[in-house]
């Protein structure tokens, strides 16, 4: 069971309309940590950060 266009477009109108677009990029860059983070731990690379 795939999405098709219209839901796609459909739940990216409903995240619009609930963060706003000033918010969208802030949203983003906090998933993509969230999911490099899972990755790093998935895979049990752990770099150093200072």
């Amino acid at each position: 069971m795939g999405f098709g266009f219209f839901e796609i477009v459909l739940i990216l109108a409903v995240i619009l309309l609930l963060f706003g677009a000033r918010k969208i990029p802030e949203l983003m860059r906090g998933i993509g940590k969230g999911i490099n983070e899972f990755s790093e731990g998935k895979d049990g690379k752990r770099k150093d950060r200072d």
